[in-house]
């Protein structure tokens, strides 16, 4: 369905645009290509030096709501001007008593300008600082607001259960990428049920076009954040095993982060500096290039000591879609899209030797990467077409309105 042009929904985000969340980016130009007025609220300045090409394309006003200085008269002054307009303000930071005063400045801020804006919902990424302020700012207004929640601000150690129980409870909706965070969700917040929703991140299904993995080059490629839930140190320690059975196969593990220095150190140690390499962060249209020249795409996911974990990486996604053969392993909602010997091979997490296994299988046998992304591509057109599952969340915003206002 296509909503009423004069509805005005905002994305409240930490941070916009952010690298690493594709997945934001292409749900944005969804919305606008199907003809959705959004605003954009950011609570950060991107520190990012590199941009996806699609940011071009964004149309949506960008405004960033800047966390203050802190001084307490300007607390003091932000509380009186929106109180003025807003008479439930005073009653929304006396309720809120745990919130820091930056975060509640910051909602404050937000309020204004989304009653100015004539905003009715608000929709954060992450239940985090975006839908701490999403949640206040919605309060203070008198208006709704939903959240996706992903996976670390669902199950990091740093999670406060009663700050997190709060924001479930208060919105309208809480929409989960994965069946396996809906299970887990509900389980253990059992009267947000009604209100939770699965929708799964899509893909520009045209920006991912398939291609036979039959005539590739021997090339593992590994993506994502150098962070212990990615896995990486595991698929060094397997590239060294697989260069002694095949010798010409290379690596190439794209990213960044904090892990760097140690990932280096592991090469070097394992005398892989001419087979493995470390490009750095790459714009979307090089991770494609890549995607379209490997044989395999390694996802290693563990969970990590802290409890951070994928929910369902997008790079994953973005290769079964373009005809690369995908091995991973069983975290969270992985199981759900990678089903071994059909769709992908599945190995148990932190075992190198497996990895070393399943990766060798799909350098070697050109038709089983053939027959596996025949399958992985089906899956992801059934189910990860992001005009489809944008258009969910437009049916969602547009239902939460309705009720809003009835």
């Amino acid at each position: 369905m296509s909503m009423d042009r004069n509805v005005e929904v905002a994305y409240v985000l930490k941070v916009f645009p952010r690298f690493s969340q594709t997945f934001v980016l292409s749900e944005i130009l969804a919305h606008e290509e199907a003809g959705l007025p959004l605003n954009i609220f950011s609570m950060r300045l991107s520190d990012d030096t590199r941009f996806h090409e699609a940011l071009a394309h964004v149309q949506s006003p960008v405004t960033h709501i800047l966390k203050p200085n802190g001084k307490a008269y300007d607390f003091v002054d932000e509380l009186r001007a929106t109180h003025e307009v807003m008479p439930a303000t005073m009653d929304v930071v006396a309720r809120n008593p745990w919130v820091a005063a930056g975060d509640m400045q910051q909602a404050m801020m937000l309020a204004r300008t989304v009653r100015e804006r004539g905003i009715r919902h608000l929709h954060a990424h992450f239940g985090t600082i975006a839908t701490t302020v999403s949640r206040l700012a919605a309060a203070m207004a008198g208006i709704t607001y939903s959240f996706t929640a992903h996976a670390k601000d669902i199950f990091h150690e740093s999670v406060r259960p009663e700050d997190f129980s709060s924001k479930l409870e208060d919105a309208a909706a809480i929409v989960t990428v994965s069946d396996y965070n809906l299970g887990y969700l509900s389980a253990r917040h059992p009267s947000i049920a009604g209100r939770l929703v699965h929708v799964n991140n899509g893909l520009d299904l045209e920006q991912f076009p398939y291609s036979d993995p039959s005539d590739r080059q021997p090339l593992v490629l590994g993506v994502g954040r150098f962070v212990e839930k990615k896995g990486f140190t595991y698929l060094i320690e397997a590239c060294a095993e697989i260069r002694k059975r095949l010798p010409g196969a290379r690596c190439e593990i794209i990213g960044v982060g904090v892990l760097e220095d140690a990932l280096r150190a592991q090469i070097d140690r394992l005398g892989l500096g001419d087979s493995v390499i470390l490009p750095g962060p790459q714009p979307q249209g090089e991770v494609r290039a890549k995607l379209r020249q490997a044989s395999v795409l390694a996802a290693p996911c563990v969970l990590a000591a802290d409890g951070d974990r994928d929910g369902l990486p997008t790079v994953l996604l973005e290769a079964m879609a373009m005809g690369t053969p995908v091995v991973s392993t069983d975290v969270t909602g992985i199981p759900e899209v990678l089903e071994d010997g059909v769709t992908g091979l599945a190995v148990p997490q932190r075992d190198p030797s497996a990895l070393t296994a399943a990766c060798l299988r799909l350098l070697e046998d050109a038709e089983l990467r053939k027959n596996l992304s025949v399958n992985a591509r089906q899956l992801i057109e059934d189910r990860f077409d992001i005009r489809q599952n944008s258009r969910e969340l437009r049916d969602l915003f547009s239902r939460i309105l309705r009720d809003a206002s009835s």
